[in-house]
């Protein structure tokens, strides 16, 4: 018996977890995913605003498309790292991308736009190509592409991305201004905005 509860304890932990972080919408290729952590609102507010907004994703740009298992591998472990920093308040003031991340995104935008490439007579360059001299990586010349200048949690202060919908339950909502009050008999009333 003890053993059971234990085991349920632990799934239920999980599976609460699990919702209360959104980790489904990390599967996924909606960029709302991108912003569940609230230091990702400048890349989003300004990818949002930029020419690529129209024709690709977050993940278009940031995940691997070589294969099914490697695309669903490095979403996971991304998201695995992603949520550990932010959950343990870790995440630094100017995010900056991983060597993994930087060759990712080289790699996409060589596949996006590869017709383009023989146009203007360059060639195909992967990451530890530049990393050993032999080639530039794309945003060296094309730095504003897509998310402009943006370099820290300040450099956006005034981006407007909308309503975001709340991860706390519903039934959480409604227990917490009974449990309030229960606490606090002096409460009339308990309003959502004030939790």
């Amino acid at each position: 018996m003890p053993v059971l509860i234990i085991l349920g304890i632990l799934v239920g932990g999980g599976l609460f977890i699990y919702r209360l972080s959104n980790a489904g919408s990390y599967m996924s290729s909606d960029p709302q995913a991108c912003i569940n952590c609230h230091v990702m609102i400048p890349q989003y507010a300004t990818w949002q605003r930029s020419s690529h907004a129209h024709v690709a994703t977050c993940a278009d740009c940031h995940v691997p498309h070589d294969n099914i298992i490697n695309k669903y591998q490095f979403k996971m472990r991304d998201g695995l790292k992603h949520s550990t920093i932010f959950t343990l308040r870790k995440e630094p003031q100017v995010i900056r991308i991983s060597e993994e991340g930087a060759a990712t995104v080289q790699q996409n935008c060589i596949h996006c736009h590869n017709r383009f490439l023989d146009e203007v007579a360059a060639i195909e360059v992967s990451y530890e190509d530049a990393m050993h001299s032999q080639g530039k990586l794309c945003w060296e010349c094309h730095r504003e592409i897509p998310h402009g200048t943006v370099r820290s949690l300040s450099s956006t202060p005034n981006a407007d991305i909308g309503q975001q919908n709340s991860v706390v339950p519903q039934w959480l909502k409604n227990f917490l201004p009974v449990l309030i009050k229960s606490q606090d008999p002096q409460k009339e009333n308990v309003h959502e905005k004030d939790l």
